[in-house]
């Protein structure tokens, strides 16, 4: 009987029985332990001002540790740069829509004084770089409590990402879907993380639901983040496209006011060193001064 550790939510319970039923697939009986994180229990403060990383897997990854469970389902967005000793992302399936999504009125529709939710400083700040004058309102809660908040009239639009809504049925709800041009990505989101200990049964077999190419475009981003020595909650974006053997990656970090965006965008084929130039492009127009500011 395989553990697998899982935050409550919906999302990531949905994300956890897809995985559990992948397991069956390959013969592999599993139950899912819910865990509650740090990122769980604040809830009426935006994440950036909470501080830190990990705050949605850091005690799934301590519960990995301690062999209270053999498998962890993250959400490859809320996964820190670099993950513990003795731990290692054994599978990224195949990545589901990486962009963000407009629920409630089309940007072409937001001017200025339009309300949008959202508790990512990435989000916001993109937003306020488009110039149209729209107001940046705290977002927070599960994928169900934004939408009920928008259905409510307490936003014009609301931003999340396409994948979720996608996983759990409501992609109808989605009004634009964001040109990465416009709003960069989270690095890794739209994918998933299967993390397991380093040694035993469970590595052997949940490396067997990898994806490769979207393994390949998830390392390119995560290298160009680690170099930036950025978390989940700070204002940066990667995007990767893998086709032919090539690797596509655009990197952007944005003043939180939306005044300065910086962007960079090479091709390679070494996933790491390619992560790796773009975060160095990035720093060379002064990403670390915006990184450090906040």
């Amino acid at each position: 009987m395989i553990l697998i550790g899982s935050r409550g939510s919906q999302l990531a319970l949905w994300q956890a029985r897809h995985i559990q039923s992948k397991l069956a697939d390959l013969g592999a009986e599993s139950r899912i332990e819910i865990i509650k994180t740090t990122g769980d229990k604040i809830t009426d403060v935006p994440l950036a001002m909470v501080g830190g990383k990990g705050l949605f897997t850091k005690e799934i990854e301590e519960a990995l540790l301690a062999k209270t469970i053999d498998v962890a389902v993250h959400s490859l967005k809320d996964v820190p740069a670099q993950v513990p000793e003795d731990l290692t992302l054994a599978a990224i399936p195949e990545r589901e829509d990486p962009r963000d999504a407009l629920i409630g009125h089309p940007l072409e529709e937001l001017g200025d004084g339009s309300r949008v939710g959202t508790s990512s400083l990435r989000r916001a700040a993109q937003l306020r770089a488009l110039g149209q004058g729209i107001v940046i309102e705290m977002l927070r809660g599960n994928v169900d409590t934004r939408l009920r908040k928008l259905d409510e009239g307490q936003y014009d639009s609301i931003v999340l990402a396409a994948s979720g809504l996608k996983r759990l049925g409501w992609a109808d709800r989605i009004r634009e879907l964001l040109p990465v041009e416009i709003m960069c990505p989270a690095v890794g989101q739209g994918a998933l993380a299967i993390e397991t200990r380093l040694d035993g049964e469970a590595f052997e077999l949940v490396r067997k639901l990898d994806h490769f190419e979207s393994r390949v475009a998830i390392v390119a981003e995560r290298a160009m983040l680690a170099k930036l020595e950025g978390g989940c909650q700070v204002p940066i974006g990667g995007h990767a496209v893998v086709s032919n053997g090539r690797i596509a990656l655009r990197g952007v970090v944005i003043s939180v006011d939306g005044s300065r965006k910086l962007i960079a965008k090479l091709e390679g084929s070494d996933p790491v060193e390619l992560g790796f130039n773009v975060a160095q492009r990035l720093l060379d127009q002064g990403a670390g001064e915006i990184l450090s500011a906040i």
